[in-house]
């Protein structure tokens, strides 16, 4: 993927972050930052194109201390020699992210060499001076299938482009990864090389499914130089799945609890009740008792006199 980041400014002053109501020392502040304004595309599942901008401030010193620009309005064109084509634009969010989704049937203006010519612009304000980052990417499509071939299960895929005449071209070394969905991240199950076009291979037997047996496999093309990033998904009833749930055990982070919690629990409570019913018994015991001893001692007062 070309690119090249050209700056309207040496180096964006960004002030517009910091709060200080001392103005020197603010000034100060915002000039231990340094300005990451980068552009990336993503061909995604669905053939829509992600435009991306990542616009963070990091201290020059601290390169953990990262503060993301928010509310910046970034303008996304596709370029040409003749004009610049507004695509769209969208405002960065707290993380410092800027995206704009663009549809399947989005036309797009291309160069000679069949490159699509994308720019994002970030205008000057009070606060931030100007940015603009541009990329060039070709599109690439991905014949994605998943196919039973003899009762083998086969993933096959064609990779080419289409020239000015419609004409389809064959793509050759591109590394492509094949993975399954998971609850965290994808899974790999298979890393190629794309020779004339095609690859293809055997889907393992042993992926684990959802409870209807269904898997999400992806192939993906990552910071190609041509084709940038490229995302490819289909569903399929391939996946294992145990359908004999077996009876846990009892355990302490299970919703039922262990038999000896539940008979320790029960001799604690009897135990502490127990103590309350002897206390509260005695209590009225002692008083009948002093009651008792107050009469004696009276009826000894009387027969003294």
């Amino acid at each position: 993927m070309k690119t090249k980041l050209l700056k309207f400014s040496a180096i964006a002053i960004f002030i517009g972050l910091f709060t200080n109501t001392n103005s020197i020392a603010q000034d100060n502040e915002a000039k231990n930052f340094k300005m990451l304004y980068q552009f990336s595309t993503i061909k995604q599942a669905d053939n829509s194109r992600l435009l991306e901008i990542s616009f963070i401030a990091r201290h020059k010193k601290n390169r953990k201390n990262k503060i993301p620009v928010f509310n910046a309005e970034i303008n996304f064109y596709n370029t040409s020699k003749e004009e610049d084509i507004l695509l769209g634009t969208a405002k960065t969010n707290k993380k410092g992210y800027a995206r704009l989704t663009l549809p399947e049937n989005q036309v797009y203006t291309t160069d000679a060499e069949g490159y699509i010519n994308l720019k994002a612009v970030f205008n000057k304000t009070t606060a931030i001076k100007s940015y603009k980052k541009s990329i060039a990417v070709k599109d690439l499509i991905l014949d994605f299938n998943l196919e039973e071939i003899d009762s083998v299960k086969t993933v096959l895929l064609k990779a080419y482009t289409i020239d000015s005449l419609h004409t389809k071209i064959p793509i050759s070394n591109i590394d492509v990864v094949f993975s399954v969905g998971g609850m965290i991240s994808n899974m790999p199950i298979e890393k190629a090389t794309v020779v004339d076009g095609e690859y293809t291979f055997e889907f393992p037997s042993n992926i684990h499914g959802d409870v209807n047996e269904n898997v999400d496999v992806f192939v993906t093309i990552e910071d190609h130089d041509d084709f940038g990033n490229v995302i490819k998904k289909q569903n399929v009833k391939w996946g294992m799945f145990n359908h004999q749930a077996t009876k846990k055990a009892n355990t302490l982070w299970s919703k039922a609890a262990p038999i000896w919690m539940y008979v320790v629990l029960s001799i604690l409570l009897i135990g502490v009740w127990a103590n309350y019913v002897y206390s509260i018994l005695n209590l009225f015991k002692i008083k009948k008792e002093g009651k008792e001893l107050e009469l004696e001692l009276e009826l000894e007062s009387k027969t003294q006199e």
